[in-house]
């Protein structure tokens, strides 16, 4: 017996040095088949029944198409107007309009619009503001792809609610183009329309004065040649300023060295250096005309003027960049809005059945060739010593 023993124990070192063959894997799954059908059919099984506990997730996708940068007609008739308005038209759009409206849609302003308006706290049984707001975040993805298409998908466990706030995101995404300056015609807008409140001002201070001196000194007569200086002065006046203004237009989107940016640099320099002339060469004569009570009021008509003529610039470069700024804002157009979902998107349970399934019997199997692995080095004296070093070291020992 001790040699048929010792044969056996001489045959399984001998395996063990050799490595496993393809008989000796299917001698463990053999061995051990019980186990591992077993784990498999009851991991599946607990798998499928948590699957069926989980609630239906539904989803909805809309497609955006964002605004395209080409040069709109309020442009081009711009363009020919020069100027100011051709400063304006020349301004440089957005290099890349689609991830300025990706980003709009994932603003915590268009959050918080979503949370008001579909009571989402309620929803995400919260009372945290900022934690339906990430849970939105979360259910929500907003990609821009390679077509130039804007994609909006909203999971939610509510089947018509999900559609609803899909569209909302569109809805949102317009609202605030109509209040932001997003476009390169409603930067033009506000550009103008800030121009022009200050002109307004400064106008409505120069009528004021005006009237004030009127009232003072009354209306007198002044020598042809001091108003023609006078009305000449005021018109460089306002064509300076009107250069001024261009330039201020012109530093936002080009260089000093730009030759339109040098053009009108020169041009400036040029009507400042007639101006000085003008009032410089004429010291005394003004002098003498500044006594006169009827000069003193055509200067101050002369500041009229000017401010009536530079408000009457800037407010038809203002109308011609509303009028693109609401052809602008119809742009974004809506090329697949989210409908009601027929079909729930999460969980996907058959997937998860399998691949619980398929985890479990590669666990299992994995458990039976360590099993096995473990009889075949115990088989071994030096194994053996091995475990029993292994054990001694595994075990916790209290300190008294």
């Amino acid at each position: 017996m001790n040699q048929i023993q010792a044969a056996e124990k001489q045959e399984v070192v001998s395996r063990v040095e050799d490595g496993l063959g393809i008989f000796d894997i299917l001698i463990v799954f053999a061995k051990h088949k019980k186990m591992i059908i077993g784990v498999t059919f009851s991991s599946a099984l607990l798998a499928a029944g948590i699957s069926l506990v989980l609630p239906n997730v539904y989803q909805a996708t809309t497609k955006l198409l964002p605004p395209q940068q080409n040069q709109s007609t309020a442009m081009a008739v711009l363009s020919q107007l020069g100027g100011v308005a051709g400063a304006a038209a020349g301004a440089a759009g957005l290099k890349n309009p689609n991830d300025l409206y990706v980003g709009m849609l994932k603003s915590r302003t268009v959050a918080d619009r979503l949370v008001e308006q579909f009571e989402l706290k309620k929803a995400y049984d919260t009372n945290s503001e900022e934690l339906a707001r990430q849970v939105l975040e979360a259910n929500t993805t907003i990609t821009s792809g390679k077509d130039n298409l804007i994609t909006i998908s909203v999971e939610d466990k509510d089947q018509k609610r999900v559609a609803a706030m899909a569209n909302a995101y569109v809805s949102e995404l317009l609202r605030l183009t109509k209040v932001l300056a997003v476009t390169e015609a409603s930067q033009r807008r506000m550009f103008y329309e800030r121009q022009l409140e200050t002109t307004k001002d400064n106008l409505a201070k120069a009528e004021a004065l005006l009237k004030s001196n009127l009232d003072t000194h009354g209306v007198i007569s002044v020598d042809a040649e001091s108003r023609a200086i006078l009305e000449t002065v005021g018109r460089l006046k306002a064509q300076i300023s009107a250069k001024e203004i261009e330039l201020s237009s012109q530093r936002a989107f080009v260089t000093p060295s730009n030759p339109s940016y040098r053009r009108t640099e020169e041009e400036l320099s040029s009507l400042r250096a007639e101006l000085s002339r003008l009032e410089n060469g004429r010291g005394g004569n003004s002098s003498a005309a500044d006594q006169q009570g009827g000069l003193k009021n055509v200067k101050v008509l002369r500041d009229v003027k000017y401010q009536q003529m530079l408000y009457e610039l800037l407010a038809k470069q203002y109308e011609v960049a509303r009028i693109d700024e609401a052809k602008d804002a119809s742009v974004i157009q809506v090329l697949d809005p989210a409908i009601e979902p027929e079909r729930r998107a999460k969980p996907k349970r058959t997937l998860i059945v399998l691949m619980s399934a398929l985890i479990a019997a590669f666990g299992a199997v994995a458990v039976a060739f360590l099993i096995e692995a473990r009889k075949k080095a115990l088989a071994s004296p030096q194994g053996n010593a091995q475990w029993a070093e292994l054990k001694s070291y595994m075990q916790f020992r209290t300190r008294r």
